[in-house]
Parts: C-alpha cells; structure tokens; sequence
C-alpha cells in the first residue's frame, strides 16, 4: 500500500517537472504541444474511487497551471478527463477482463485496448483544454487541427512511455 502509494506520487512529480520543465518549450509550428502529464490520470489503479480521481485530476491540472500561468485551463481539463475516465473504462471493456487491483497498463490490457483508452481520454482532454484557451468558435478549424495534432503526438509520446518504461 505505502510502496504504491510512494509510487504514484514520485511518478506524479516526474511527470510535472518534466511537463513545466521541458515538454511546456516544445512547440512544433505553433499546432503541436505535447502534454504528456495525463499518463498520472491515465494509469492509476482502477480502483480509484471517482472522488480521489477528480481531486488527483484537479491536483494535476493545478499543478501545471501554476507552472504553465495558465489559471485553470488545465485544472479544468484534467478534472473532466478525470471525469470521463470511469465511463471510458466501462464503454470499452467487460467487467470480466478488468482486475480491480491492477492498473491499465499496455502489458497488462492489450494494445488495442490501451490505445482505445488513451485514444478517447487524451483526445477528450485536448478538445477541451484547446477550446477552453481560444474560448471562441471563430477559429474553430485552427483549433481542432491543434487539439488532434497536439493529441496525436501526446499518445505517441505516451505509447513510447509504456514500451521504454512501464516494461512490468
């Protein structure tokens, strides 16, 4: 319990020094930002209860909003795909093939699966936290190409993570 617990938390610092500290300077053309920060949402226990996951999302999102000075854009997005993650899992798996005690990892679910899951969470987080930064429809194409750009190159990123260091 403490040595999951101790993990989640390193791995939760990693993963927001490396976003503020790195990840936030890269910018390909102006369309592609990587955000490979929601892997923490991405792969706690799914046995999470909804509330610790909305708090840990809020948590997150804050954290890189202190970093990024971007006040609440991706508090709020990591909160809703914090939300939408229970519902994911649900739509896209049987209650059979899910242990309670285990986390969605590539290894232990599958490739489809877990490309399934990111596809849907990181593209839903995206949609959002690029809408919510323009705040307007006016430019609604340039703002979806980033958002699915900038998604795409997240899930690469978070798909290479899982192959190089999630390797259980």
């Amino acid at each position: 319990m403490i040595r999951d617990l101790l993990k989640y938390v390193i791995m939760f610092v990693i993963l927001v020094l490396l976003q503020a500290l790195l990840l936030n300077n890269i910018q390909f053309s102006g369309y592609v930002n990587p955000y490979l920060y929601v892997l923490f949402i991405l792969l706690l226990p799914f046995e999470t209860p909804r509330y610790l996951l909305l708090f840990l999302g809020f948590f997150l999102g804050l954290s890189i909003d202190i970093f990024s000075n971007t006040p609440g854009m991706h508090a709020s997005a990591t909160t809703f795909m914090a939300f939408l993650r229970p519902s994911t899992i649900d739509l896209i798996s049987s209650r059979d093939n899910i242990d309670a005690n285990s986390s969605p990892r590539l290894t232990l679910m599958g490739f489809g699966w877990f490309m399934r899951y990111t596809l849907l969470l990181v593209v839903a987080h995206h949609l959002f936290l690029f809408f919510v930064e323009a705040f307007s429809l006016n430019a609604f194409i340039h703002t979806l190409t980033r958002s699915l750009l900038s998604a795409a190159f997240t899930i690469l990123l978070i798909i290479i993570s899982q192959f190089l260091i999630f390797k259980e």
